[in-house]
């Protein structure tokens, strides 16, 4: 598929190409993944946070939740927001907040995340989290004793970690790659063509080495045609790496020995080798680049891109895996999407002409009758409109509709892409298809009274 410009990026003037590892440089299939995931944690919070054994009969269900959303833990409710901060569409439990009642609650207010009682689920590993924040909420509602729903959040991401850190996840991904992994083969040759071009590599990921290195193994080094092994094509590779706090606090550099994962404090260059820990100042001073040199992909909105344009001065790429489903599903509903916006044309034309009847009711006599004509119109367009929007949402995710839209709006999801990421894609051999020389230019974007001006 293409790479989508947000920003000018020429990958002639690119140093240093720097890559996250998991969901990023190796794709997962994100169902299988994050079904896991959700068995793992239900386990955990019986086994070591004492939840009602009733828990463990949940079934996972993949379209609950996606990316994006947004969690209000005082009040036990996922949202989705606009890009302006509004609630578009809530969910409390499994049972939808109608208008009204989403209204009194948010008051058309604009949700501030950065507060606690606000939690982002903007990569997706966070799927899972979704899902059982939902059934959860929903079961201490029916009445199964269970903390409040702020603790409910507490525990979940809890839940994660310890599956994250004591191994149980990824015991199960490596007795199975086959099963999580989605490979794809033109991702080691891109390297190679990278190398090639004289750009160095290196890989920043959360993962430990032992990770790495059976991962990157099993979908890097079959595909590989002028190196040996992944170690070959990196010349930094940073573990246990702890994005964001990477790019955001100084911490010192581990070494990690290759052939036995071993590590031993390190005082020196940070140019080549592979590491656990540290800090982006260093690296990027001992290779010897300005930030704007160094292009980072990653598919955490946050760790990956956020907290670097915030932190530094690399460029950043966000690989976005949930947006070839939802091109896909954009193309099936064209014929209703532009349903919709004829019918939203006509109902605009006919507010255009109440309006101006308003306006001049002093100068010319026009009929009430007329004006009741024109509002029953717009009445009977506006139960048109909302057919289609029924139709249209049966397109995307039954329950949250597109991840990149919340209604009319653009999502806040969206908003971070377009503001923090210079260009983005659905999987990292995208760029396969581009030159390393390549100039990236975004199309001019038009402002509404230039989009009249130009007519």
């Amino acid at each position: 598929m293409s790479v989508f410009v947000n920003r000018m990026l020429n990958l002639k003037k690119i140093k240093v190409i720097g890559f996250d590892m998991d969901y990023t440089l190796v794709g997962y299939k994100t169902r299988e993944h994050e079904e896991t995931t959700h068995k793992l944690v239900l386990e955990t919070l019986v086994n070591a946070m004492n939840y009602p054994e009733e828990i463990k009969k949940l079934r996972f269900d993949f379209n609950r939740s996606i990316v994006g959303l947004v969690i209000d833990k005082k009040n036990g409710n996922m949202l989705q927001l606009s890009r302006y901060g509004k609630v578009k569409t809530s969910y409390h439990g499994l049972k939808e907040i109608d208008y009204k009642e989403q209204n009194r609650i948010y008051q058309e207010m604009v949700i501030d995340i950065k507060t606690p009682d606000f939690l982002s689920l903007d990569t997706s590993f966070a799927i899972s989290f979704g899902v059982l924040y939902a059934q959860l909420v929903q079961l201490k509602d029916d009445g199964l004793p269970l903390p409040a729903y702020s603790n409910l959040a507490e525990d979940i991401g809890n839940g994660l970690d310890i599956v994250h850190q004591n191994d149980s996840l990824k015991a199960v991904i490596r007795k199975n790659f086959k099963k999580f992994i989605a490979l794809d083969p033109r991702v080691a040759l891109l390297m190679e063509r990278y190398l090639d071009y004289g750009k160095k590599l290196m890989i920043i990921t959360n993962s430990d080495y032992t990770y790495t290195n059976d991962l990157l193994n099993y979908a890097i080094n079959p595909y590989l045609k002028k190196h040996k092994k992944w170690q070959d094509l990196f010349d930094v590779v940073i573990t246990l790496a702890s994005k964001p706090g990477f790019f955001e606090y100084p911490s010192r550099f581990l070494k990690v020995d290759e052939d036995t994962g071993l590590m031993r404090n390190h005082f020196g260059s940070v140019e080549t080798g592979i590491f656990q820990g540290g800090w982006f100042k260093k690296l990027q001073e001992d290779l010897g680049v300005h930030g704007s040199e160094i292009l980072y992909l990653g598919d955490h909105i946050y760790g990956d891109v956020v907290s670097i344009k915030k932190s530094c001065n690399w460029r950043t790429a966000l690989v976005l895996g949930d947006l070839e489903k939802e091109m896909a599903n954009i193309k099936a509903s064209k014929d209703v999407q532009k349903k919709i916006t004829e019918l939203m044309n006509k109902k605009a034309g006919l507010e255009a002409k109440i309006n101006h009847y308003d306006i001049t009711r002093h100068e010319k006599k026009i009929k009430r009758e007329t004006i009741y004509k024109m509002f029953d119109e717009i009445d009977e367009i506006n139960s048109q409109i909302s057919v289609s929007l029924t139709e249209l949402k049966k397109c995307f995710n039954p329950y949250w509709g597109e991840i990149l839209r919340a209604g009319s709006e653009e999502s806040r999801f969206a908003e971070q892409v377009e503001k923090y990421a210079c260009i983005y894609m659905t999987k990292v051999s995208d760029l396969y298809n581009y030159s390393p020389k390549t100039y990236f230019r975004p199309d001019k974007r038009l402002m509404p009274h230039e989009i009249e001006a130009l007519g």
